[in-house]
């Protein structure tokens, strides 16, 4: 699920130096800036700020520069037995303009990803087994809360509280507007501890147009966050299970392995390799 950023940040996104992709010292306060003034503006966007400062803060959360991780994702049947094998993936993510490049955990000669314009595949004509543009950049959003919600094009709304395994939850609703990705449709609830701020968890539903031809969007997903690390002061999850909302149906568990801060990533790392397939646009 593809949220592109807009083309200011996009224009700055080379960072702090003419080869680097981590943004410097001057960009990120103007950011964070900009983000906490409208954060700031309505009671959701006050309770993820609390979130973010929670997690480590967003000035850290773009500092650490690109970020690499191992994310295995299990598809589950209705029994919570893993119906086929896990789609499990390297990654090196740009935090700060929304970049992603893929490397196949069993076989690293296969590589995909997106430059923040466009999607490709390398070698060309590889077997991949996803959807390219769509699976670029949706784990690095789940990774990447309760940070993303900071970005431009986000609403968020208080909603009534609720309960998540016995517990109490604080929840906020987030929708985004028109043009903010490939699925503007989509909407998330924000799942808090109401003590110590931290994300436990998600509901939401994907709206991306290839997997609902017909229109509207899949049924809902909860998403329960497991464990935390904390990697250059920033504390993201280390696993999550996710069931269907409705009926409580299993529907997958995924890891978040090997997770290192790469502030020394070329900003070259990010484009498109001259032996790789760019895939179609929408």
């Amino acid at each position: 699920m593809i949220r592109l950023l807009p083309l200011v940040a996009l224009l700055f996104a080379v960072g702090c130096g003419p080869d680097l992709a981590a943004p410097s010292d001057r960009e990120v306060k103007a950011r964070v800036a900009d983000a906490e003034a409208r954060l700031a503006a309505s009671a959701g966007g006050q309770l993820v700020a609390q979130a973010i400062e929670a997690h480590g803060g967003l000035a850290a959360w773009y500092r650490t520069g690109p970020l690499r991780y191992r994310y295995a994702y299990t598809r589950l049947d209705s029994l919570g037995e893993p119906a086929g094998d896990a789609l499990d993936t390297r990654q090196l993510v740009d935090t700060w303009s929304a970049r992603a490049v893929h490397t196949l955990a069993a076989d690293p000669s296969v590589s995909f990803g997106w430059t923040g314009a466009e999607a490709w595949v390398r070698p060309a004509g590889a077997d991949v087994p996803t959807n390219p543009r769509f699976w670029a950049l949706t784990p690095y959003y789940f990774v990447s809360m309760p940070f993303v919600f900071a970005d431009p094009g986000v609403t968020l709304t208080l909603a009534d509280p609720d309960s998540l395994e016995g517990r109490p939850v604080d929840v906020v609703h987030a929708t985004f507007a028109a043009g903010t990705g490939d699925a503007p449709d989509d909407y998330y609830d924000l799942l808090l501890d109401p003590e110590t701020h931290r994300v436990r968890g998600l509901r939401y539903v994907v709206s991306y147009a290839a997997f609902n031809p017909d229109g509207g969007h899949t049924p809902e997903t909860l998403m329960i966050y497991d464990g935390e690390q904390t990697v250059g002061g920033v504390t993201l999850q280390e696993g999550f299970r996710s069931f269907l909302s409705a009926t409580g149906q299993p529907k997958a568990r995924g890891t978040v392995t090997e997770v290192a801060s790469a502030p020394e990533t070329l900003d070259a790392a990010f484009g498109t390799p001259a032996d790789a397939e760019v895939q179609p646009e929408l």
